[in-house]
């Protein structure tokens, strides 16, 4: 199974203060095609412009993940939380029985984007929380959200990982979806960059640039090979099917 999502065919909604591209059918946008994938059920792609943002409003018994590309966001909570994030940092709010918070361009000066990510979790009405941690500049793999925290990764509720793909131009780098009882699917997001996928078992090529992603099933490979400098999430997701 491969799942393409080009980034020039997202849904789009232009509010002034807001710009934002939906990977999968979200608030005004609908498209049957792209509901979500596997547990990943939103992917936003927000540019907020300065001293603008997401009012206080409420959620529940969802696993929400904003990373910051540029600029910095203000998060605030109704269980107290106030916190800054620049861009770098990731955050986790675990919704779980209610929670109600705003998201707010820090700058009065300058846009924020971030990338709002929403994962369905697998147990419901749990307390809510937030973790927040730094991303490092290192090239590679890094494991930034998990199920379990292991190795520093903000927990979630869900089997699933998130991680950070950083590539230099030239570089390659291969990926593999795990096959567990609770993994087996996988699914990468371009943020910066452009790179060519290799799909390994029927060796299809594919050129991936900003916004694009790929979808994959399960103990499917693939190598990647950077165009040019390449930042990308990787998601590691429960089967599909």
């Amino acid at each position: 199974m491969q799942y393409i999502r080009k980034g020039s065919e997202r849904g789009n909604v232009n509010l002034g203060w807001l710009n934002s591209k939906h990977s999968f059918s979200f608030g005004q946008y609908y498209d049957a095609n792209h509901m979500g994938f596997s547990a990943l059920r939103v992917i936003n792609d927000d540019i907020v412009q300065a001293g603008r943002g997401f009012e206080t409003h409420g959620h529940r018994d969802m696993e929400i993940i904003s990373f910051v590309v540029s600029g910095a966001l203000k998060h605030k909570d109704s269980t107290g939380n106030d916190y800054v994030i620049p861009a770098g940092d990731i955050q986790v709010m675990s919704a779980g029985k209610g929670i109600r918070h705003s998201e707010m361009n820090a700058s009065d000066h300058e846009e924020v984007n971030f990338i709002q990510i929403w994962i369905e979790p697998n147990v419901t009405g749990v307390q809510p929380a937030y973790l927040q941690k730094s991303v490092s500049d290192k090239n590679g793999l890094e494991l930034l959200v998990s199920e379990s925290g292991q190795n520093g990764a903000l927990k979630i509720n869900q089997e699933a990982r998130i991680s950070k793909l950083a590539l230099s131009q030239g570089e390659a780098f291969d990926l593999a979806v795990e096959s567990t009882t609770t993994l087996g699917a996988g699914y990468l997001h371009i943020v910066k960059g452009e790179l060519i996928v290799n799909d390994v078992k029927s060796d299809k090529m594919t050129t991936l640039t900003k916004g694009d992603a790929i979808g994959l099933g399960t103990k499917q490979k693939i190598v990647v090979l950077a165009n040019d400098d390449v930042l990308a999430l990787w998601f590691d997701l429960p089967p599909i099917g």
